[in-house]
């Protein structure tokens, strides 16, 4: 479904990503692990379009789509939901979900994704007059996501989706992004500093050190292996 090759990226003189290549099937959960500052929060980025690859490609269901501005990536199936969860925090929850939806006409279709959402997220639909600003952060964090459902993604990307909920809910976020890929077929990108969370729910991973992929592999394995459980599971 996306195939990530050579890859490069800088911020003026600053080199962020130096040569990434990656690949996911659909299908499939596929973590980018790695220290803050490694290149993850720039790939994703890079990936929907909001920074410019310097060099390097970026194949979408086979397609080109390293020059496409942001606008028509996520109208070809690729959604991001971004660290911080950036909801629109004076509009409603309503608000919220119908911006998602911007680039369909369809209102059925719309309809339909509504009750998709609400269904994976029932707390929404209990809050949808209520301001975004006033929901807690893990609430936001479903907002986030159901907003990027709304666009009928065939990949999301999630940046970071544990950061700065309570530990309560993060494991109720987790739980909704494995039905999402399970029951829903979304094939997803998962950027998550909780590398033990991110490597039991994924299928492959790769690691990024310095904007470089260090190591690659079945989740299960990468696990197992001493050298990242020693970097990043804390031994």
């Amino acid at each position: 479904m996306l195939e990530v090759t050579d890859l490069s990226v800088a911020y003026g003189a600053i080199r962020a990503l130096g040569g990434v290549s990656f690949r996911i099937e659909a299908g499939r959960i596929v973590t980018l692990i790695g220290a803050n500052g490694a290149g993850k929060t720039t790939t994703l980025r890079t990936l929907s379009g909001l920074l410019r690859a310097q060099a390097g490609s970026i194949r979408f269901k086979g397609e080109d789509i390293t020059r496409l501005p942001p606008h028509r990536i996520v109208a070809r199936g690729l959604a991001h939901v971004p660290e911080g969860r950036m909801v629109f925090a004076n509009l409603t929850v309503d608000e919220n979900l119908a911006m998602g939806a911007y680039l369909l006409k369809d209102k059925v279709r719309i309809a339909r994704n509504r009750d998709y959402v609400f269904s994976v997220f029932p707390r929404l639909q209990e809050r949808l007059g209520q301001a975004a600003g006033t929901l807690s952060g893990g609430e936001q964090q479903m907002l986030a996501i159901g907003r990027a459902l709304m666009g009928d993604p065939q990949l999301l990307m999630l940046d970071e989706p544990s950061l700065g909920i309570a530990p309560k809910l993060i494991s109720t976020i987790f739980e909704k992004i494995v039905e999402i890929n399970r029951d829903h077929g979304v094939t997803i990108l998962l950027v998550e500093q909780n590398a033990n969370l991110a490597l039991e729910i994924s299928h492959a991973a790769y690691v990024l050190e310095t904007g470089r992929v260090v190591m690659q592999g079945d989740s299960k394995q990468l696990r197992a292996d001493p050298q990242l459980k020693a970097a990043y599971l804390g031994g």
